[in-house]
């Protein structure tokens, strides 16, 4: 049996989870919120993503379903051994939607890097969210 280090985020969104799904399930908008991510491009099942430092990954689109809102992913090559990562958006019923991120890896060191970097990543999108229109144009209420 493999074993793979294992790292999960979560954040609660004050948004309806069509809209959060709409960004963070669309494979191409991953730059839009994911840090270090310059672009991401999908061609059939698989997507390239560009880091910040020009250097491309190649990741195999496992699962794109967006009636249970779930879309995973699995890094191939490069430093991974192993991995796979994959996103839930869950509606709480209420306007408010759960966003988790999982991440496996090997070697486990990685699963911390990407982990780390969807935690900010997360924040990221509940920031654009939960912003009030007067944070948007700037207006101080």
């Amino acid at each position: 049996m493999l074993a793979v280090a294992s790292v999960r985020r979560s954040q609660r969104i004050a948004a309806p989870a069509a809209e959060v799904w709409a960004l963070v399930g669309d494979p191409e908008r991953l730059a839009e919120w994911f840090p270090g991510i310059t672009s991401a491009v999908v061609d059939g099942d698989v997507r390239t993503v560009t880091l910040g430092s020009g250097i491309p990954l190649t990741e195999d689109i496992v699962t794109d379903d967006p009636v249970a809102r779930r879309f995973a992913y699995s890094i191939t090559g490069g430093l991974f051994r192993h991995h796979l990562g994959t996103i839930d958006v869950f509606d709480l019923g209420d306007d408010t939607t759960l966003v988790s991120y999982a991440t496996d890896a090997e070697p486990d060191v990685m699963a911390l890097v990407i982990g780390g970097a969807a935690g900010a990543g997360l924040r990221a999108v509940k920031e654009r969210f939960e912003r009030s229109d007067d944070d948007a144009t700037g207006v101080e209420a």
